[in-house]
C-alpha cells in the first residue's frame, strides 16, 4: 500500500509541474530572493570554470528562467530560448523539448534545472544530444534529493518553487547519459546552504559552502554533471575477395606465345 502511495505521489507531482511560461516568471522571482541568490551564486562558481575551458562557435542554455549563466564563456554565440514572447525579452521563443536547431550544430549545452521541471526527461536529453556536436560538452545542473533541500521537499514544508521540482538524483541522470552514448567526466556538488529563507540562516551560506567544499560531501542542494558526447567511429567496409588456394600463372590477353629458346647444339668435330 505504501508503494502505491509513493507512485501516486510521484505521478501527482509530474502532473502538477508548472507550465513553462509560468515557470519562467515564478522562477525568475524566486531567484531574486536571498535564498535564490545564494543558490545561484554557488552554482556559478562551479559552472563558470568549466565553461571557461570550452571553445567553439555556439553555446546553448536550456533552463527555467531568462537568467544567463554563460557570460564568462569565451564562445562567441551564447543563446537560450524562452517558452513565450514578452515585451521585455530579447530571446527567441521555442520549446526545450523541440529545439529549432540542426542536428550536430552546437558545441556545448548547459541544462540548468530543466530536467527538474519537465514531465519527459528522456525527451529533453535526447533533444540536447541531437543538437550537440560529436565531442561536444553537456553540463547538467539539478537539485540533489540527498540533501537538506530534498528532505524539505519530502516533508512538504512549504509549497511552490523550487520545492515542486522532481529532484532527480545524479546517479540516475548519469545512467541515462550512458544510454545516450555519453561519457561522464565529473560530478560536482554545491550549494551546501540550508533550505530556509530566514536572514540569519542565509548569512551562514558562505561558511557552509566552505565546509562542504572542504570535505567534498555529496549532500549539496545542487549538483553539476559534465559529460562528453562520444565520437562514433567510422569503420570502412572492405570488399571480401575470394581466397586463391594457389598462385596462377597468366598472360595478357592477345599476347602471342613466345617460343622457348632452344639450347644450341654442340659442335662435334670429326
Amino acid at each position: 500500500m505504501e508503494l502505491k502511495n509513493v507512485i501516486a505521489d510521484r505521478l501527482r507531482r509530474r502532473r502538477n509541474l508548472p507550465e513553462p511560461a509560468l515557470l519562467f516568471r515564478e522562477m525568475a522571482q524566486w531567484l531574486e530572493t536571498p535564498l535564490g541568490q545564494a543558490l545561484l551564486e554557488s552554482e556559478r562558481k562551479v559552472i563558470e570554470p568549466v565553461l571557461a575551458r570550452i571553445f567553439g562557435y555556439h553555446l546553448l542554455q536550456i533552463g527555467v528562467c531568462e537568467t544567463s549563466l554563460l557570460e564568462e564563456s569565451p564562445v562567441g554565440h551564447r543563446f537560450l530560448f524562452v517558452p513565450q514572447r514578452s515585451t521585455d525579452s530579447r530571446h527567441a521563443v521555442a520549446s526545450a523539448e523541440a529545439l529549432p536547431l540542426q542536428t550536430d550544430s552546437v558545441d556545448a549545452v548547459l541544462i540548468h534545472h530543466a530536467l527538474d521541471y519537465t514531465p519527459d526527461s528522456h525527451r529533453l536529453l535526447r533533444e540536447a544530444s541531437r543538437v550537440l556536436m560529436p565531442g561536444g560538452k553537456l553540463l547538467i545542473v539539478g537539485f540533489n534529493p540527498l540533501s537538506t533541500w530534498g528532505v524539505r521537499r519530502l516533508t512538504r514544508i512549504g509549497a511552490g518553487l523550487p520545492w515542486s521540482a522532481r529532484f532527480i538524483s545524479a546517479n540516475r541522470v548519469c545512467d541515462w547519459l550512458k544510454l545516450l552514448e555519453f561519457s561522464v567526466e565529473r560530478v560536482s556538488h554545491c550549494a551546501f546552504l540550508l533550505p530556509f529563507t530566514h536572514p540569519r540562516v542565509v548569512q551562514l551560506a558562505p561558511a557552509l559552502e566552505r565546509f562542504g567544499k572542504r570535505f567534498e560531501a555529496p549532500v549539496g542542494a545542487a549538483y553539476m554533471i559534465v559529460a562528453c558526447k562520444q565520437l562514433m567511429p567510422v569503420t570502412p567496409v572492405m570488399p571480401r575477395w575470394p581466397r586463391i588456394s594457389r598462385p596462377l600463372l597468366a598472360r595478357t590477353l592477345g599476347e602471342p606465345a613466345r617460343a622457348r629458346p632452344q639450347a644450341a647444339e654442340p659442335d662435334v668435330q670429326h
